[in-house]
């Protein structure tokens, strides 16, 4: 059965009949329509160049030139000391950017497979002997913590506003919805799609194990996990409500050891770094969107924003996108240009960076205990880890077995991002400063609407390819079906390494990170 036949079966009576539809929009073109000069006539050349003008001619066309540069300099001193009226530019001066792309909206992204300069497809010759993905959860309502906020902040608009600026006139009678936390409809959707997805791509591998699946305590975790097994299994033309009581469930809370989620190390959470990267999206957001924050207040006036609630306000967009059944672009969504979307997806990628990425001296060890695992399943040892690595599930077959040729784990996009670091895939970005935004280009790769989008997914795949000589398997990893080349190893051309080689090169989190810190 093929993936369409899997999303029809599993949504029939709970999702729009017209089934999935990504309503994503290509990133518009930043350059302008010019038209080349008309070549000039015969009689202007020649021996091929221009015949010499009269000098009345040429007195004329120094004094135009001379005006155009007096006009340029002019035009170019209003737009660096703000002289420029804050009305006065594209589409978010009347709120119709249509165009803008769902890519760049960070983590609050809806899920979408990330550019790869690597052939994400099996190579040639090559035979997959195991997989495993770890998942974000799919997209959700806002959590309860940043429900308050958003809801305050459109009473005191409705309550000082009177006169609504172009394009912002919808928010008169806007009403925010009061759900938190939960998996929206179009999130369960795109974890129905990963897991049929996840079965087409390892079918093979499917025919002789079922995954091994384990969850996060937190409910919409669960029930993304519960949405892709039964995708996973309705996709080989079998029913996958019998397997939902067979995931491993892993609380979320203090005191149990889970690899699936931080909160076990002391000193992360509340050390002199658990904050770095506020600090760093401060500096940011004052000069990102300070010039936003002045178009706002200049048309809503008596709504006196921050440049917090004018990052707040872009929030509501991906939230009210992500809460329609397939994901249609929410009116927010045309207040903000491109650029001022790609200054947005930079300040949540400064977040996770600092938060719980590199940029943290304790970030990556939060991603030990499950790169641990990791290795464990890889090459079938048993797992040595004194981290976040429950003792007590792992040393049981049966709640962490090592004969499975498939496995599937369900988390959150922090704790992914503290994985990725752990595995070193993005050793090579370097410290993203906090003046000027980087591209996932310049990042080589690393942006959260690339990397923890909402059902973000990393697969880890071993194979047998020919001609490689020696018993060694080949590694490699995808994320959102970007190859990212293995660091700390020989990769090859295809991003692989051999799997003694890879697991060798993971000794930060074999030695176990920083884990000492935690306690310190």
């Amino acid at each position: 059965m093929g993936v369409a036949s899997v999303l029809t079966s599993l949504v029939s009576g709970l999702l729009p009949r017209d089934g999935i539809r990504y309503k994503y929009s290509a990133v518009p073109a930043s350059t302008e329509d010019c038209e080349s000069p008309p070549p000039p006539h015969d009689e202007q050349l020649v021996h091929g160049n221009h015949r010499p003008r009269p000098l009345h001619e040429q007195a004329r066309l120094l004094k135009l030139t001379a005006g155009a540069m007096i006009l340029f300099a002019v035009l170019a001193a209003a737009a660096v000391y703000g002289q420029a009226h804050p009305d006065s530019r594209g589409c978010e001066a009347t709120g119709s950017c249509d165009g803008v792309s769902p890519h760049t909206w960070g983590q609050y992204s809806p899920y979408f497979s990330a550019p790869s300069s690597l052939d994400p497809a099996l190579p040639h010759g090559c035979e997959l002997t195991f997989a495993a993905v770890l998942s974000r959860h799919g997209s959700r309502y806002t959590t309860k913590a940043k429900s308050s906020p958003y809801h305050q902040l459109l009473d005191r608009i409705h309550a000082s506003v009177d006169k609504y600026g172009k394009g912002l006139e919808f928010i008169r009678d806007y009403t925010f919805t009061n759900r938190v936390d939960d998996l929206t409809l179009y999130g369960q959707k795109e974890l129905v799609q990963s897991g049929a997805a996840f079965y087409q791509r390892y079918k093979d591998l499917a025919h002789g194990s079922e995954p091994f699946v384990r969850a996060s305590g937190s409910p919409r975790v669960v029930m993304s996990a519960q949405n892709f097994t039964r995708a996973f299994y309705e996709a080989q033309g079998i029913s996958g409500m019998g397997k939902l009581e067979q995931i491993l469930v892993l609380p979320e809370k203090v005191g149990f050891n889970n690899t699936l989620d931080h909160g076990t190390c002391p000193g992360f959470e509340d050390g002199p770094w658990s904050a770095l990267g506020d600090g760093k999206q401060e500096n940011w957001r004052s000069i990102w969107a300070a010039p936003i924050m002045e178009r706002l207040n200049h048309k809503l006036p008596g709504a006196n924003l921050t440049l917090e609630d004018t990052v707040y306000l872009m929030d509501l967009c991906p939230f009210d996108t992500v809460g329609t059944p397939n994901a249609t672009k929410s009116d927010f969504c045309r207040l903000f240009s491109q650029e001022e979307w790609h200054g947005y997806d930079y300040y949540l990628s400064l977040d996770k960076w600092y938060n719980y990425g590199n940029g943290n001296p304790l970030g990556p060890t939060q991603g030990v205990g499950y790169v641990n695992e990791l290795i464990s399943r890889l090459t079938g040892k048993a797992l040595v880890d004194n981290t976040s690595a429950n003792s007590t599930l792992d040393a049981s077959p049966d709640t962490f077995p090592l004969d499975r040729k498939l496995y599937a784990d369900f988390s959150h996009d922090s704790l992914m991002t503290s994985v990725y670091a752990a595995l070193g895939l993005y050793n090579r970005t370097g410290d993203l400063p906090d003046t000027h935004k980087l591209s996932p280009g310049q990042t080589h790769g690393y942006s959260t609407s690339w990397t923890v989008p909402f059902a973000a997914r990393m697969y880890v795949e071993k194979m047998r390819c020919a001609g490689h000589t020696g018993s060694d398997e080949l590694v490699r990893i995808l994320v959102n079906d970007r190859v990212v080349p293995l660091q700390g190893c020989r990769a090859d051309g295809h991003g692989r390494c051999r799997l003694g080689d890879f697991v060798e090169g993971l000794s930060f989190a074999r030695s176990g990170g920083h884990w000492p810190l935690c306690y310190a």
